[in-house]
């Protein structure tokens, strides 16, 4: 049977399967729970059955639904904020589907201090998520409609427990969970999977997700086997706006203005979101809800880098200077259609197209020592003025059709997902660069090295032009997927019980082409008539700067057919086809106090490569075509136990998969004599066995304590490695590629506590505290020749940590944040030796926001983000020898909002 056919053929016995299991159940009840006065429904609302100890979440439109009940009376009563709004007595009769809609707050029935927005509203329903889902999850709500607590998705998430985010010129972008790579995780937009703009990674840039855009972010720390299982750290899901989780017209007005205080520039932010549910004379429901946001961010940074090259004897041969000016222009909007057939027949289209364009001009002073100097040392040496200057678009674009159908016994489900991401480099400056030789070059200070120079060092005129190099690439990663969910409810030993089987297909192409170019044979120009002035620059004195419009007119000119360069360019082309076929069966039991889940997941991936091989000493090129196919089986157990009426424990057993990046698998060689650089197609997916335990005990309106222990155990990880001699790579000595390792481990310990502290006397019972730590070890072997030596799992920090003291009274809304992670290993220098490994310095960052209703529809809110400017530093060995220093301020936001709702 074909390769990728015999997941397929796996789906057609679990079907065959579930129809054989006898029709056992006996009615239904369901139903929806609205608010009359708020114009809302309580999507998260818990909805109980007393007399049977059974509970379950109310979903998307405030629907909940509740199968297997024996005919009879009972008392149903509903929870919403950590209260209760609702208790009434209900009936079943046999077989019967029973619909109870139950409205809130009607004129004779009113129901006081219902949570509907805020931070406390908005911890309350992410407890109440975590304390029903099948598996361990945490959860970030919006507040209202489509605001986010933080700036971005990824901000957003850096306050959940055991997540921490890398930063790119001090803005949150990808998110780590547990410490794992953010290309270690998945991310999805409404059940479909992102892939991602750049040209080498998995990994998504959350930053690009606007808040406007955002109903919740749901973060899997246990998949199930009905969820993809590409993820070691978790699956992080982006859920957007539906308009049927409101009563009616809604929507909301943003603009905001922000502040950099490094470079002195303000930025304008704009957002829009809205809807309206729209009821047919057949009862049939129609919800259309739209987003659309817009953020032009002007800012900067200052850097000093020496790349990790300090020697034995503590000295360095070169180190950069580095200023950065940056504008990210942010374009987001989603247009969302749910239609509502009937109670047991939905369908739904949801759209998101992220656009992100990012311009930088960086100015550089690269200072290399003719012989390496240690601190407070003198020689001769050459520097080098660069620019770089470049615009890079990266746009996203996610759509997924699906619906959900119940017939009887049976659920099915059923999504078709197509989504694009590219990453355009129309053509920029990625170097231009101006040489001179001095003498009495120096630096003072290991850490942040400070230049010594003779006054010549600042004479624009001194430089002469070099070289420019100039670059055009564009990247694009397209995917479709089908997946196919069907579910029977029926009872097992008595017990309310589902059988959940399905399949799904995901194809992906993964394209990247580039053109280099480099100028050469100048006429002398100095600086002095190509420069732009001064750089400002606080960390010291920087000296001339080069101007980008001088040079693209320098350029302009020039024959760019003679500066093509050809090695370059093709070597970085290629073609990368991915194929995952999935099948999985799994089943749940609800045995009163003990909720199980268990089940099975079968993937099979099929990759294709095409690419191309150059020999520098031939200058040939010729073509690099490979392909690699695996398959795993994914076993998975899951509980649940009900140790008192608001302490719960988990346990889970679970299996995951990652496949490579497209960086570590390029089909791509470059050779020259018995030396190579290469991407290696044959690398093995990385699998992890996963182990949890944990405990949750629920207090009262947003409060909570929680403790869970994890363990991973990662076979064939990843890491940067000579291969030369095995199979493809058996003519060369040396080849710079990836390889995969032995065996890592991890574990670690997640604590979490959230407090509503309204027991306290007025007016400190606005008072809300929420903290977190999760503390990790890791381990991994690397293996080289005649030896192999153990390191910390790389981008893993043993500690992360947040406290966030908030307030809210009266309208007026105040949060400090903190967020902490400790230092992490961030590249293997030297296989065989430690002393040339990077790592990343512990960063602590402190933000503040505020907020007020000025009146029922109109709030001001202001922020400063990095409010004690905390830096980006890497280093080399030991924390004083610098690989990196980066400075960028704080940012300070001052917005206004109109909604209504």
């Amino acid at each position: 049977m074909n390769f990728r056919l015999k997941p397929l053929a796996a789906v057609v016995a679990m079907v065959s399967a579930g129809v054989a299991f006898p029709a056992l159940a006996d009615s239904v009840l369901e139903g929806r729970i609205s608010d009359q006065q708020n114009s809302t429904v309580y999507t998260g609302a818990v909805v109980r059955i007393e007399e049977l100890n059974r509970e379950v979440l109310a979903g998307n439109a405030g629907r909940f639904r509740l199968p297997q009940l024996k005919a009879g009376s009972y008392t149903l009563t509903v929870i919403v904020g950590g209260k209760e709004v609702e208790r009434r007595a209900v009936s079943v009769a046999d077989n019967e589907i029973r619909s109870v809609d139950i409205i809130l707050n009607q004129a004779d029935d009113q129901v006081e201090e219902v949570l509907v927005i805020g931070q406390a509203a908005q911890m309350q329903r992410a407890l109440d998520r975590q304390r029903f889902a099948d598996n361990s999850i945490s959860v970030v709500n919006a507040d209202a409609i489509g605001q986010l607590p933080d700036a971005n998705a990824a901000e957003a998430l850096q306050r959940v427990p055991g997540l921490s985010i890398e930063r790119d010129q001090g803005e949150g972008r990808f998110v780590r969970v547990r410490g794992i790579s953010p290309d270690l995780n998945a991310v999805t937009v409404n059940g479909t999977q992102l892939p991602a703009p750049e040209a080498g990674r998995r990994a998504v840039a959350l930053d690009v997700i606007p808040s406007d855009l955002v109903s919740a972010l749901v973060v899997s720390k246990t998949l199930t086997p009905d969820m993809d299982a590409n993820a070691i750290g978790g699956s992080i899901e982006v859920e957007s706006l539906s308009a049927l989780d409101r009563e009616g017209a809604f929507y909301t007005l943003r603009a905001e203005a922000s502040y950099d205080e490094q470079t002195e520039q303000t930025s304008p932010a704009y957002g829009i979101s809205g809807g309206n549910t729209f009821t047919f004379s057949n009862g049939q429901r129609l919800g259309v809800a739209a987003a659309l946001s817009y953020d032009d961010h002007k800012f900067g940074s200052e850097n000093i880098e020496t790349g990790g090259n300090w020697d034995d004897d503590k000295k360095i041969d070169e180190f950069e200077i580095r200023d950065y000016e940056i504008e990210r222009e942010r374009l987001g909007a989603a247009l969302n259609f749910d239609y509502e057939i009937d109670m047991n027949n939905r369908l739904f289209l949801r759209t998101l197209y992220s656009s992100f364009k990012d311009f930088e001009t960086r100015q550089a002073s690269v200072v290399s020592f003719d012989d390496p100097l240690a601190s407070g040392e003198t020689g001769d040496g050459t520097v080098s003025r660069e620019l770089k200057d470049r615009e890079e678009t990266q746009k996203i674009l996610s759509t997924t059709f699906g619906g959900e159908h119940f017939a009887g016994d049976w659920t099915i489900k059923y999504a078709l997902g197509y989504s694009e991401a590219s990453e355009d480099n129309p053509g920029g400056l990625s170097a231009a660069a101006f040489e001179s030789d001095f003498s009495g070059l120096g630096y003072t200070g290991t850490r942040k090295p400070h230049l010594i120079a003779p006054a010549d060092y600042y004479d624009a005129a001194n430089y002469e032009i070099d070289a420019v190099k100039y670059a055009e690439s564009y990247t694009d990663d397209t995917q479709t997927s089908l997946r196919l969910d069907l579910a029977r409810d029926l009872f097992i030993a008595g017990y309310p019980s589902q059988i959940k089987f399905g399949g799904k297909y995901q194809t992906r192409e993964k394209t990247n082409d580039e053109d280099v170019y480099k100028f050469k044979d100048f006429n002398g120009e100095t600086l002095d008539t190509l420069s732009n002035g001064a750089v400002d620059y606080s960390l010291s004195t920087f000296g001339p700067g080069i101007s980008p419009s001088a040079i693209y007119n320098l350029i302009g000119s020039m024959d760019k057919a003679d500066a093509y360069r050809e090695d370059d360019s093709r070597i970085a082309d290629y073609s990368i086809t991915e194929d995952v076929t999935a099948a999985y069966l799994m089943t749940t039991v609800d045995m009163d106090d003990l909720y199980l889940l268990a089940g099975v997941r079968y993937e099979a991936t099929a990759h294709d490569f095409d690419g191309v091989k150059y020999n520098a000493n031939s200058e040939e090129f010729s073509d690099y075509t490979d392909d690699n196919q695996y398959s795993h089986v994914l076993p998975n157990i899951q509980a649940r136990y009900r140790l008192a009426e608001d302490t719960q424990l988990r346990a889970a057993w679970t299996n995951s998969v990652v496949r490579p990046t497209f960086e570590q698998m390029a089909p791509s060689l470059s050779s020259e004599d018995d030396e190579a650089e290469s991407g290696n197609p044959q690398l093995d997916a990385m699998t992890a066995a996963n182990f949890d335990l944990g405990i949750e005990h629920y207090i009262g309106t947003a409060s909570a304590l929680s403790a869970a222990l994890f363990y991973k155990d990662i076979k064939d990880f990843i890491y940067q490695a000579d291969i030369a001699g095995q199979p493809g790579f058996t003519e060369f000595d040396s080849v710079d590629s990836y390889d995969n390792g032995d065996n890592a481990k991890l574990n670690g310990l997640e604590l979490s506590a959230s407090q509503k502290l309204e027991m306290l006397p007025a007016p400190f019972d606005g008072l809300l505290l929420s903290a977190n730590v999760t503390v990790s070890d890791s381990e991994a072997t690397l293996k080289y020749d005649g030896g192999s030596r153990t390191i910390a799992l790389p981008n893993q920090s043993d500690v992360t940590g947040n406290l966030v003291i908030g307030y809210e009274k009266n309208g007026l809304m105040l949060r400090l944040a903190t967020n902490y992670k400790s230092e992490y290993l961030m590249e293997v220098g030297d296989v065989e030796s430690k002393d040339e490994d990077i790592y990343q310095a512990a960063q602590t960052q402190l933000d503040f926001s505020a907020a007020y209703d000025i009146s029922e529809r109109v709030k001001v809110n202001f922020a400063i983000a990095n409010l004690t400017d905390e830096p980006y530093y890497t280093y080399q060995g030991q924390e004083k020898y610098n690989a990196q220093f980066e400075d960028y301020g704080p940012t300070y936001r001052l917005g206004v909002s109109f909604s209504n709702f």
